[in-house]
Order: C-alpha cells, then sequence, then structure tokens
C-alpha cells in the first residue's frame, strides 16, 4: 500500500487509517461530525495526494483532450479549470476528471486515485496527435484547503490574491516561500476554498505553514469520511459509487458536462441516447422516516416493486436527515416523487429532491 508523504503526520495526529485506492488514508480524526462542521463554518485540511496528476504537452494537445474528454475544452483559457468525464466506447465513463489549461499547448488532468493506470492507459491509447505525456502523480501532493475562513488562513502566505480568484481558475506562485505551487479555486465540499498542488518534498512544510496560519481560525484536520458527507450534501458524484463503466453521463446528470458541439469518444451514441430519453436517472432524495440509506439498498415504489439501486447516503451532519443518491426508473425521478428504500426488511419513505440538498453560496 502506498503512502503520502504526509502519513506520518496524520499518525502523529491519531488519525484512525484505512486502505483507500491503494493508499493509506486518514478516514478521520476527531470524528466525521465534528470534521465535518469544521469545514462548513470555518476551515479544515484535506491530504487528497492520492489524486492522480497528468501534464499533457504539445502543438496538438488540446486535440486529444477534446476526443477523449465530454466537455468542450476548447472553452479553456490560461488559468482556468474545468470539470469533464472521460466516455467509454460502450456508453458508460472511465472517469470524471479536472482538465487546467496551463497554456496554449500545456494541461494538466485530476483524476480520481483509484483509476489512474486505467486512466493513463485510456488517453494513451487515443494519443495518435503526438502529445508528450508525463503522469507526475507520485512526486505530486495535494491539499485541499476548505471552508468560508480558507482565504483569510490563506493569504498571509501568498502574494496571490486569493479573494479576487474566481471559482474555478488557478493561479501558479510563491505559496509559504516554496516556488510554483498552483493554486486552485476549486473542490469538492461547496464549502469554498481552495486546493494546492506542490511537490511531495515541500508537503510537511507547507502543511505546518497551514496549521500555523489558521490556529486562530480552529482549522482542523479533515479525514475522508468528512470528505464524504461534504460532497454528498452537494450532490456530487463519487467515481465507483454514483458513476462508473456502466453508468451514461445523460443518467448522471452530467449532460452539462457532455458537449455535442465537438467530436468526442462515443458521441454519437450519448447524442441519440440524449434525444430518445434514459430509462434510469440518478435522483437526490431526503428519508422522511428514520433510517439511513446506504450504498447498494434496493428502492421500491409503494407496492415494493424494485425500481432502483441506492449509490451514496448518509446522515446530513448540517440537515440533521438522512439524504441519498441512487439510479431510478426515470418516471420515478422527479422532484417531490414519493419512493421507498428498502432497509433490512422495512420500506422507508423517502421523496426525490433536486441536489444540492444544502443549497449554499459559493
Amino acid at each position: 500500500m502506498k503512502n503520502t508523504a504526509l502519513t506520518d503526520i496524520h499518525i502523529s495526529l491519531g488519525a484512525k487509517m484505512v486502505p483507500f485506492a491503494g493508499y493509506n488514508m486518514p478516514v478521520q480524526y476527531e470524528g466525521i461530525n465534528a470534521e465535518h462542521t469544521a469545514v462548513r463554518s470555518a476551515v479544515g485540511v484535506f491530504d487528497v495526494s492520492h489524486m492522480g496528476e497528468f501534464i499533457l504537452n504539445g502543438e496538438n494537445t488540446l486535440d486529444l483532450i477534446q476526443k477523449v474528454t465530454s466537455n468542450d475544452a476548447s472553452k479553456l483559457v490560461d488559468g482556468k479549470v474545468q470539470y469533464s468525464s472521460l466516455p467509454n466506447e460502450t456508453g458508460g465513463i472511465v472517469d470524471d476528471l479536472l482538465v487546467y489549461r496551463i497554456d496554449a499547448g500545456t494541461y494538466m488532468l485530476v483524476v480520481n486515485a483509484s483509476n489512474i493506470e486505467k486512466d493513463w492507459n485510456w488517453i494513451s491509447k487515443y494519443n495518435t496527435y503526438g502529445v508528450e505525456m508525463k503522469n507526475i502523480s507520485d512526486q505530486t501532493s495535494l491539499l485541499a484547503v476548505q471552508g468560508p475562513k480558507a482565504v483569510e488562513v490563506l493569504q498571509p502566505l501568498t502574494s496571490i490574491d486569493l479573494s479576487s480568484m474566481e471559482y474555478y481558475s488557478f493561479k501558479k506562485g510563491t505559496f509559504a516561500g516554496i516556488d510554483n505551487v498552483i493554486v486552485s479555486a476549486t473542490g469538492y465540499t461547496g464549502a469554498g476554498g481552495f486546493e494546492l498542488y506542490f511537490d511531495n518534498v515541500n508537503a510537511e512544510h507547507i502543511w505546518k505553514e497551514i496549521f500555523k496560519a489558521g490556529e486562530p481560525a480552529g482549522i482542523k484536520p479533515i479525514g475522508l469520511g468528512a470528505r464524504d458527507t461534504l460532497r454528498l450534501e452537494m450532490g456530487f458524484c463519487l467515481y465507483g459509487n454514483d458513476i462508473d463503466d456502466t453508468t451514461s453521463p445523460i443518467e448522471a446528470g452530467l449532460g452539462w458536462i457532455t458537449k455535442f458541439s465537438k467530436s468526442f469518444v462515443n458521441a454519437d451514441k450519448l447524442a441519440e441516447q440524449k434525444k430518445a430519453g434514459v430509462e434510469r436517472k440518478l435522483a437526490g432524495f431526503e428519508m422522511l422516516e428514520r433510517g439511513i440509506p446506504r450504498h447498494d439498498y434496493e428502492i421500491t415504489d409503494a407496492e415494493g416493486n424494485i425500481i432502483g439501486k441506492v449509490t451514496s447516503g448518509t446522515q446530513s451532519p448540517s440537515l440533521q436527515k438522512a439524504i441519498g443518491m441512487g439510479y431510478v426508473k426515470t418516471s420515478f425521478s422527479a422532484p417531490g416523487t414519493e419512493l421507498f428504500i428498502k432497509i433490512r426488511q422495512s420500506l422507508v419513505k423517502a421523496v426525490v429532491v433536486r441536489p444540492p440538498f444544502l443549497k449554499h453560496k459559493k
């Protein structure tokens, strides 16, 4: 199992460590609810160095990215980030990812930890464009500093004007005395904040500087457990749960990152699907009765007929109620539709709602 450059620090802080995507990762420190609340109300730091980063370089880089991703990367300018997906040839999704435009010929792709090798092989297969590809995942650390106090904590550590950065933009500069740090106004929590990319050798120094600067704001280390509850309150998909090789971007509600103004892998079939409609859709729901929906629980109608399956579910710390997402027959996907989640032998009532569950301000 791989470690991140910060594994020893997590252990020294008393983190509960678990295997995740081939890495030894902190799932929680003081507890999921306390960590979740810290991010929503103040600021927290996630070590997400397990994520993958590829640098693509060459005059035809955009052509390759346009071929393998579903979103329209030609809309990017230097310093902008785009959420996208890698469609497969059978209607599913190889992975979801972020596309960073560094300059006209240079892009960084940020992919899920469990899919690094798979994504690399997939993109390489379509690289008939002479694009130079470099996998920098193993030498790159990534911290997500999330929450309403993130600017206040990080600003003293950099000359980059953080408060003027637009959502889904990034800048490269000096951070905590270290050059060439990418500071990105992105994150997976809906609480605002930044993600920082830098070389592993600088990881402990940067972590310590952030925590020193964040002490007055009540900064806390945050594990994967709260990362999951935070992203679910926003209705953000998690690869391997809500999207995978068998789910189409149209079914998953990712039509907004699937642009048919260009040619990409399996575009024709997905366009047909969009036109004809899909038989199932990813729907968000809130529980109306006591019970927590778990991954793979059956979703039924009032008569107990199976109409779908839960992909993600939790007790929302912010809302104090149970929420979830799952694929259901399209006729049951409209907001306000009553559903039932089969928990052990009971049918527990829920209602379809449109994510985000937590109505938020960016």
